[in-house]
């Protein structure tokens, strides 16, 4: 009898809907430049959709390297466009899936204590006697630190500077280093300076024309165990409440045709 009426209860409960809809998990493997920016939008995604967004931050050379070897994530969020194109060619993400989301900026930044006015003194800083070392992320696999090698060369101070330059493995870990004083300056992703961590600092915004574009693209992958929530997640980046929030950190967007044209 227990059983009869088991199978009459789920049998009502599915006729009437009384089954939850169970909320799905989605991983995501997001470039360090994210970190605050990427923690508010997935908060709005969480409250909007139900599902809920664990996010796991690093260098996106090294996510890429994961990646290839299968690592367990449903959408790739880039801080360089290559990684997710490399990706898509070789057949790990999910064709058509490709997004460019935001352009990022670098800036040279020092605490509000620091001896050194960056923001009077821009690319001088870097040469003042009172900087020993400079923070930046590791060029070798870091989209952020191979733009500030560019923009140093471009300014004509890099081999002036190069011996003073400290690499964090990533851009969140390379403005920690000046955070803690490890650096006395660091060049940091403008989206992490203009954050509550790092908003009291001083700045300056190195001109964008001073290093190639880092455009940063999203990618949903192959052995995505999610695709539908992980689709469901990237179309909400795409929202201009996502992109309001977005600029809110400093990024600016890529042109609706590049996006269209991958």
């Amino acid at each position: 009898m227990k059983a009869h009426n088991s199978i009459l209860s789920l049998v009502l409960a599915l006729c009437f809907g009384a089954i939850p809809t169970r909320a799905q998990e989605i991983a995501v493997a997001a470039a360090a430049d994210l970190k605050f920016a990427m923690s508010e939008v997935a908060g709005q995604y969480e409250k909007k959709a139900g599902n809920k967004v664990n996010v796991t931050y690093g260098s996106s050379g090294n996510f890429f390297s994961q990646l290839q070897n299968g690592a367990p994530f449903d959408l790739f969020f880039s801080a360089d466009i290559d990684y997710a194109r490399k990706l898509e060619t070789a057949g790990l993400a999910e064709p058509g899936t490709l997004y460019r989301y935001a352009i990022g900026r670098i800036v040279i930044w020092a605490p509000a204590d620091s001896k050194v006015d960056v923001t009077t003194l821009g690319w001088k800083a870097l040469l003042s006697g009172s900087v020993q070392k400079i923070s930046i992320a590791n060029p070798e696999h870091a989209p952020y630190g191979r733009a500030a090698v560019a923009a140093m060369q471009k300014a004509g101070i890099y081999d002036q500077v190069k011996a003073k330059l400290v690499y964090g493995d990533n851009i969140s870990q390379a403005a920690q280093f000046v955070q803690s004083g490890n650096a006395q300056v660091g060049i940091v992703a403008l989206s992490l300076a203009v954050s509550s961590a790092m908003q009291d600092g001083r700045r300056w915004d190195i001109p964008a024309d001073m290093h190639p574009p880092i455009e940063q693209a999203a990618i949903v992958l192959k052995t995505a165990r999610n695709k539908d929530a992980a689709r469901s997640f990237l179309d909400f980046v795409k929202t201009e409440a996502a992109r309001a929030t977005l600029a809110k950190y400093g990024f600016s967007f890529p042109s609706e045709k590049s996006n269209t044209t991958n």
